[in-house]
Formats: structure tokens, sequence, C-alpha cells
């Protein structure tokens, strides 16, 4: 339950009041912003909240029990801090969100409604709608390790142990031919057909520069190299653009033993039985069926 302070509750009841919406906005890199719906900007507790941001609360939910409650905040995309570029980069993905019920007229009286996360981000004709997540989402990530045949380390973290920075796994080229947003072309990378399926490639020199992106296809064809990419980069890309990129990883035991010959930091299960087995009918004088193991 949430306690009301009593010269906020005093407020509420005096019939006329003065309120508005604050909300702190903490992104993945750290960097804080303040936002509120009133026609002044705010300040309280060393952060100033701007107004003329063009942002409102839309109907927010509580839920009982572990279901996800939310809301909306929608905006414009303004010098206020939020720009579309910052958003298109991932900036903005799963930042922390604070909203605030305040009295503009005395900033003392104000209340913590909320603390959320950004979720989906909707872009359209230099307008934003951001999907506030309620702390229950935390409870539908994946936490800790999970029992399944493929790994569950990243490649290239502390558990995979794969040094990336290996000639063997990442390499560099430039842009020679590219639709700007998706797909790229490059000479000289020197990787098999396929090699960086589901690897990143990181911008060097360009306006994307430090800006990662997981590939998505990548073609070894007469000498060049072609890549499509999952995500559409921030700024156009151009031809001369520099980049780097680093060998993919489909987390299954046989890609670990012969790609990377990793075996021993393999953080899957490769020999569990799978659904079908598990499901399926046993059939009288069937083999495999003595307790003994199925892979010796």
């Amino acid at each position: 339950m949430r306690t009301i302070p009593e010269n906020l509750a005093a407020h509420l009841t005096a019939g006329a009041t003065t309120l508005c919406h604050c909300w702190r906005l903490i992104r993945r890199d750290g960097t804080a912003f303040g936002f509120t719906d009133h026609d002044r900007d705010i300040s309280f507790g060393g952060v100033n909240y701007a107004a003329r941001s063009g942002l409102e609360a839309a109907e927010a939910t509580a839920e009982l029990g572990f279901a996800v409650g939310g809301g909306e905040v929608a905006g414009a995309l303004v010098s206020a801090g939020l720009t579309e570029d910052d958003i298109s980069s991932g900036l903005y993905d799963d930042a922390s969100v604070e909203t605030w019920l305040v009295n503009w007229s005395n900033v003392d009286e104000r209340v913590l409604l909320d603390i959320g996360s950004i979720g989906e981000i909707r872009r359209a004709d230099g307008g934003f709608v951001a999907e506030v997540r309620g702390l229950m989402h935390r409870f539908d990530e994946e936490r800790g390790r999970l029992f399944r045949a493929t790994c569950s380390a990243d490649l290239g973290d502390t558990q995979c142990g794969v040094n990336l920075s290996a000639s063997a796994y990442s390499d560099t080229g430039t842009v020679t031919r590219t639709d700007g947003a998706l797909s790229i072309a490059a000479s000289g990378i020197g990787f098999a057909d396929g090699w960086c399926n589901a690897g990143r490639l990181t911008w060097f020199t360009s306006d994307n520069a430090g800006v990662s992106v997981q590939i998505k296809v990548h073609r070894a064809i007469s000498g060049t190299d072609e890549f499509d990419l999952w995500q559409r980069a921030p700024q156009a890309i151009k031809a001369g653009d520099t980049f780097r990129v680093t060998a993919g990883c489909d987390k299954t035991h046989a890609t670990c033993r012969r790609k990377f010959d990793n075996v021993a930091n393999f953080r899957g299960f490769p020999h569990m039985p799978g659904n079908d087995f598990i499901i399926r009918m046993p059939q009288q004088g069937e083999p495999g069926l003595d307790g003994g193991s199925f892979f010796r």
C-alpha cells in the first residue's frame, strides 16, 4: 500500500489542486533526464524536470499478484534530450523510469507513484510513445542457469572465454556498397561464407561510430562479403564507412567444438532427451531402453 505524505494528502482534499506528473529517466549509459507535463520547469532532489518537452502520461494500470502493470508516456522528439538517433541506437532500451505526482506550487508535496522501465518505443512523424513496464516484468526475464540443450553463455563473455579479438574471430572492413540501412557489402574480410551469422558488427569511423548490431546473414561471394543486419542503423550508412565484424555462434555443442574448440566452457546440456523422446510411446524390443547412456 502506498503512503501519501500528509502535506500532499491535505492538498488533495483542499478542492482545487495544482498537480502535475514528473518523470526521471535513467538511460543504459547512466545519463539521467527529467521531464514534466507542467508548463514550467520543476526542480527537486537535485534533478531539473524540463517543461515544454511535449510529454504527457496516458492511462496506467496496476495489477495484483505477479501480473505486469504499467502505462505509456507520449511526446515529441525535441531538444529536451530525447532524440530519434539515441532511441534507434538502443540507449533507451530498458531505461529506468520514476513517475512522480507533484504539487507544482510546492514541490515538497510529492509522492513516488511508480518505478518501472522502458519497454517498446513506437516512433512516427517526429513523435514517440514509450511503454512503461512495472517492476513485475522482471519475473518474466531469464535468471540464473537453465537446463537446455543450447549454451546459455554469450560468445566472448567471461563464461564462454573465447577471445573475439583474435584474428580468427574478428576482422575489419570498409563499406563498398550499401542500401543505407540494413545491408552492406565489403571486400577483403577473408571469412568463410556464413562465418559471421549471428555475430556482431561495430561501426568505427562513420556517423554510427560506436553502434553495435547483430548480423542476420553473412555471405561470402567471389571475394566480396555481404552482411544483412537485424537492426537498422541510426544514421544512413555510406560507402567508405569502416567497421569490425566478429564470428557468430548458434550456441550448439557441435559449433562450440568445431568452430571454437571450446567444449570445456560449453554452458548447455546437449545430451538431454528432447520433448519428442519424452512424450512418445516406447516400442517393445526397442534398443536403448535399458537405462544406459544414449550416447555411448
